[in-house]
Formats: structure tokens, C-alpha cells, sequence
């Protein structure tokens, strides 16, 4: 995204370590391409928290109808989901990416794959290590778009951080990932694998509805995500966290109750919960897993509000994005290093993180964006 900015001042070389670009577009696409949010702007400045300031305004001078404007001048027409997320027809990042590299190229934009960054040679000459040994480039602005540390066989580990010693760097976390459950032998046996649907997870004074996936380890899935950075800081800090999960969301207590004062007869508990309170198997087998854990017996309480012990966040490189990276008081407010004038950074390198639903790559597309003209202002000064 910068290189197509920066393109109409000259020539521009994106260098990549990976055979072919934009390998975590593509991942990214294959759950249908999210691009962004159809929110209104406050309310999705919202959603990246603590960061919300730091990514202000490069978001709001490359808002959601800005990148939608961009993908349908790919040819790529766009939709607003149920949920007000914005995907493209195609439902894919490989129509995308196929136009978007085409007009790079027609823009003049050079691409260089399998390019290993290994530091400077001077204020901008970049060391490489490429497929035919080592090579030095020089650059009147150079921008990093480095990535963050989660996925890394799709090319980027986090490991660049060695190659700025004088930035400030903040330490690399997990965002958007599941979380290890102190589940029975029995219950992971039995359920690992299968769906909570219709749920609505509570952790704090936040409620998120959703779905989640019980794995061997613990949770994951969507309305974990849009709950993980509390969750993953109360680990640190207490070395657990309580989940609750409202099995019957679409049910208030008291209605709950009303059904539960069926005679349970002979029945399993099982069959009751399951005839009852209209519960699927598995949310059955968290009813008594909590049960056997020394849950109060009271079954309507329990069902709206089932208590899950999280003990471990997972492993960053499982995770969809990483939280941690370049701290913002290296930057200034053209989104360039403070240490390396004319040295600019953006996207997933940059100290943010955010739930899924699109935020992450609009912050990701505004913050490419904000480096770019920043690029272009300072190169301008210079001339």
C-alpha cells in the first residue's frame, strides 16, 4: 500500500523474504476476506482500545469507505455482512491481490522475493541476503512493514527487533488466540473438536455473543478473540482468568428457571438438560464438568453463566495476530523512527492490536498509508 503511494514520486523496490507477496493477504482471505468495518468511525476507533489514539488519525484519513473505495477500483465490489463486516464479492484475497500486483507493476513498482533484511549500510542502504548471496540497496526513504510475530511461516517471526537496538521495542504477546481450559480428561476426550453455537461469553463487565470451538487444550473461536487481550493481561497478572458462558443468552434466568421446574423423573441429566433447557451435548458436558468441578447445583444459574478456568494464553504462533513490537514513542506523528530520519514503519511491526471483524487490516491498510505520505512529506523537505 505505501509502494503504491510513494510510486508516483519515482521509482520504488518492495523487497520481500517470501517466493511470492502477500502470503498473509491470502490466510487472511481464506475465512472470506474482511477487509474492514461498516461501523461509524468512533465506534470503530474504539475497538483497537488503549491504541485507539496512537491510530487515530492515520484511520481517520484512510477511513473504511476509503478502502472500500480502493478495492472496487481493483474491480473487486464489496458488500456489508449481517454483521457489518465488509467483504469483498469474491469472497477471496486472490482476485485482489492478482489486480493489485498487476497495477503496481504498470506503476512502475519492482518487486525483489526472497530478500532477507540484515540491517544498514549507512543511514538508508539496506543490507539484503538473497538467493544469489548478499547485497546492499540504496534508498532515499525506506518503509518497514516488517509484521509482527504470529504465523511466521508466512514470513514474518518478530525477529527483525535485533536489527533496530536503538528502538524502542515493547515485548511480543499473543492477540486473537485461544486459551488453555483446565478441562477433565474426560470432557476433552469426549468434546474437543465440536461447536458452542448461540453462546454469549462473559469475562468483566464485557459480554460478547457469539460461537467458540472447545479444542483439546481449552477455547477458541470468535467470541474468544473479541474477549483475548483481558483476558490474556489477567493471566499474566493473576496466572488465571474466570470465563463465564451463557449457554441460553436468548433466554432470561427466570424464563430458564420457569422450564427447569420440569419433574426431572427418572431422566439422566443429561436427557433433562438436553429436553429442557434445549442444550447440545457439549454444552451439556460443560454443565457437568462444572458440576463435578464443585459448581453450585442451582441449574439455571449454572447454564447462564458457566465458569471456565483459563490458565495459559496460546502460543503466538498459532495466534492470528500478535500484540507487542515497534513502541509508538520510537515514532513521530509521520509514523517515522525518531532514530532514523527518513526510516518510516507500518502495519502489524507497530505496537496494536485489535478483535477480528476487519480491524486488523484496516489498521494495517491506514497505518501503510500514514507512512507513505509521511515518506512523501519528508522527502519533499529534503529536496
Amino acid at each position: 500500500m505505501a509502494a503504491e503511494i510513494l510510486s508516483a514520486l519515482g521509482s520504488v523496490t518492495v523487497f520481500d523474504r517470501m517466493p511470492s507477496a502477500g502470503r498473509k493477504f491470502l490466510m487472511a482471505g481464506r475465512g472470506g476476506l474482511n477487509l474492514t468495518h461498516s461501523e461509524t468511525l468512533p465506534a470503530l476507533l474504539a475497538r483497537y482500545g488503549t491504541c485507539s489514539p496512537m491510530l487515530a488519525a492515520a484511520i481517520a484519513s484512510f477511513p473504511p469507505e476509503a478502502l472500500v473505495a480502493w478495492a472496487e477500483g481493483l474491480g473487486q465490489e464489496t458488500f456489508i455482512g449481517s454483521s457489518g463486516r465488509v467483504f469483498p464479492r469474491a469472497m477471496k484475497a486472490s482476485p485482489l491481490l492478482r489486480a493489485w500486483l498487476r497495477r503496481l507493476g504498470e506503476s512502475g513498482v519492482s518487486f525483489r522475493m526472497r530478500q532477507s533484511w540484515l540491517g544498514w549500510d549507512g543511514a538508508h542502504t539496506l543490507r539484503m541476503q538473497g538467493p544469489d548471496g548478499p547485497s546492499t540497496f540504496a534508498a532515499h526513504a525506506v518503509v518497514l512493514a516488517l509484521g509482527g510475530a504470529s504465523w511466521p511461516r508466512l514470513g514474518s517471526d518478530g525477529h527483525w527487533t535485533a536489527l533496530l537496538p536503538d528502538v524502542p521495542i515493547m515485548p511480543w504477546r499473543p492477540a486473537n488466540m485461544g486459551f488453555v481450559a483446565d478441562w477433565s480428561d474426560h470432557f476433552r476426550s469426549r468434546f474437543a473438536g465440536q461447536p458452542l453455537k448461540r453462546i454469549a461469553l462473559r469475562f468483566g463487565d464485557r459480554i460478547v455473543p457469539g460461537e467458540a470451538m472447545v479444542t483439546e487444550l481449552g477455547l477458541e473461536g470468535g467470541a474468544v478473540y473479541a474477549l483475548s487481550a483481558g483476558l490474556r493481561d489477567a493471566i499474566a497478572g493473576q496466572g488465571e482468568a474466570m470465563l463465564q458462558i451463557d449457554l441460553r443468552p436468548d433466554l432470561t434466568p427466570e424464563a430458564l428457571a420457569g422450564k427447569l421446574r420440569a419433574d426431572r423423573g427418572s431422566r439422566s441429566l443429561s436427557n433433562y438438560l438436553r429436553v429442557t433447557a434445549g442444550l447440545s451435548p457439549v454444552a451439556i458436558g460443560l454443565v457437568q464438568e462444572a458440576l463435578h468441578g464443585g459448581a453450585a447445583p442451582d441449574l439455571a444459574r449454572l447454564i447462564k453463566a458457566v465458569p471456565v478456568r483459563l490458565t495459559a494464553a496460546g502460543s503466538i504462533d498459532r495466534a492470528i495476530s500478535s500484540a507487542g513490537g515497534l513502541a509508538w514513542s520510537g515514532l513521530d506523528g509521520r509514523f517515522m523512527l525518531r532514530a532514523h530520519p527518513g526510516v518510516f514503519a507500518a502495519g502489524e511491526m507497530l505496537d496494536w492490536e485489535a478483535p477480528t471483524g476487519g480491524y486488523l487490516l484496516q489498521g494495517c491498510f491506514s497505518t501503510a498509508v500514514a507512512a507513505a505520505n509521511g515518506a512523501r512529506a519528508w522527502l519533499q523537505e529534503q529536496s
